[in-house]
């Protein structure tokens, strides 16, 4: 494969999370033909440079190979997922119950994903001799995953009834802090997660020494900045300057968690791909 073509890939991937993120953010895109056609184009420019770059090595490969580009492209599935369908949507308080429907179904589904890909890294850094930050990685991934997906079931649920019903039942409510923990808790632990298994690919010689100290600031950095938020989630329509400029609020969007592990994804589907390289 052109080394061209598999670095213009590389690039693309890496700049994913921060082209798709305005997009979904923008509602006036959601105008029926439009927000469809620039959502497939994306979802396509993702799978067609993932398979470039590496992630077909899931289906060529040797066992090893096979491993690193199946736990690369788990990581990658949240943001190639949500480029594909929640496009236009905007935030969850701006969208119908119909389209937030459909967004937590997204999300829950993304959640498995993160799980399974931290899960078969850490099977692969295992194998390169790396025990100490890839268990405690995998440890924060298995609760951060259970957490997330209890998280997005009961989100899922609420408006499930909102579809059918019209409106959401007080018992479900009176629960809202509750659930804003277990949400608290997926977000920290997915930091902790992404923070252990930067360390761990550092220990591995897969990232650099560079590379490592920027994953590992910038988790501490968002730890920091949700722990200091505190455990309830705020209504952003309630906050006193506008949600963009609260780094704590930030740091607590569902899938901004999710930006440091799909660039993980891509290095490790980039690295899958490096031994058929012409």
């Amino acid at each position: 494969m052109n080394r061209k073509v598999r670095r213009v890939s590389y690039v693309f991937l890496c700049l994913v999370p921060f082209l798709a993120i305005p997009v979904i953010a923008v509602r006036a895109l959601r105008i029926s033909g439009v927000y469809q056609t620039v959502g497939g184009l994306l979802f396509a420019a993702i799978i067609i440079t993932a398979w470039i770059l590496g992630a077909r090595a899931i289906k060529t490969g040797p066992p090893r190979r096979q491993q690193q580009a199946l736990a690369g492209a788990l990581l990658l599935v949240p943001f190639t997922l949500m480029s594909l369908l929640w496009v236009g949507l905007a935030a969850p308080w701006e969208a119908t119950p119909t389209e937030n429907r459909m967004r937590y179904f997204v999300l829950l589904a993304d959640s498995i994903a993160v799980a399974g890909g931290f899960v078969v890294l850490n099977d692969v850094l295992h194998e390169t001799g790396e025990r100490f930050y890839s268990t405690l990685g995998f440890a924060a991934a298995v609760f951060a995953g259970a957490a997330y997906v209890v998280w997005t079931s009961f989100a899922l649920g609420v408006y499930v009834v909102k579809v059918r019903d019209g409106l959401t039942p007080p018992a479900v409510v009176a629960m809202g802090d509750v659930y804003d923990v277990l949400l608290f808790i997926a977000c920290v632990l997915t930091y902790l997660t992404t923070a252990a298994f930067a360390a761990s690919l550092g220990r591995a010689r897969w990232l650099g020494r560079a590379a490592t100290r920027a994953y590992l600031i910038v988790s501490l950095i968002a730890l920091l900045f949700i722990l200091l938020r505190g455990l309830s989630y705020p209504d952003a329509r309630a906050l006193s300057t506008a949600w963009y400029l609260q780094p704590g609020f930030i740091a607590g969007i569902p899938a901004v968690p999710w930006i440091m592990p799909f660039l993980l994804g891509v290095l490790l589907v980039r690295r899958a791909g490096e031994d058929s390289v012409d």
